[in-house]
């Protein structure tokens, strides 16, 4: 039987070749950066900020749950200010007390360098606005890194 190996390990689970595998991708320590966002009606294009990646870090993904949904046709995106869906590309939240998973293969695979600057992480909402009400949405962002 056929063994592969990821573009992590290849030639470097060897003692030696473990040292060459950056520390923010194997055997790596999760954070976590919780946003809670009060629905306040935010309208479409408004953005709010959820927190800040620190330099080093590496992206792993994010989780979504709200105790309500975020309306029939409003959006989320979350990214940055110069990509606003880096992380999650804009789509509706229709599900209440449902943690939804996210974040793309591109900003999460190995090919996903560590950040050297401080990166700010938004919610772009999109298309319609956020309900007005005392319910709310809940954003984890996961990383690994050496970065505090």
């Amino acid at each position: 039987m056929a063994e592969t190996y990821s573009d992590e390990t290849d030639g470097r689970l060897d003692v030696s070749g473990r040292a060459q595998i950056p520390s923010q991708i194997y055997r790596a320590t999760l954070k976590r950066i919780r946003a809670t966002i009060p629905y306040d009606g935010q309208a479409s294009g408004d953005t709010v900020v959820l927190g800040e990646l620190p330099p080093g870090a590496v992206f792993a993904f994010g989780v979504i749950n709200a105790t309500a949904t975020a309306g029939a046709s409003a959006t989320i995106a979350i990214g940055t200010a110069e990509s606003a869906a880096k992380y999650r590309a804009a789509a509706v939240f229709t599900t209440a007390d449902t943690p939804t998973l996210f974040g793309k293969a591109a900003a999460v695979g190995s090919a996903a360098d560590p950040l050297t600057a401080p990166e700010r992480v938004i919610a772009t909402v999109g298309t319609a606005a956020l309900p007005t009400s005392a319910d709310y949405m809940v954003v984890d962002l996961y990383y690994s890194g050496d970065a505090a």
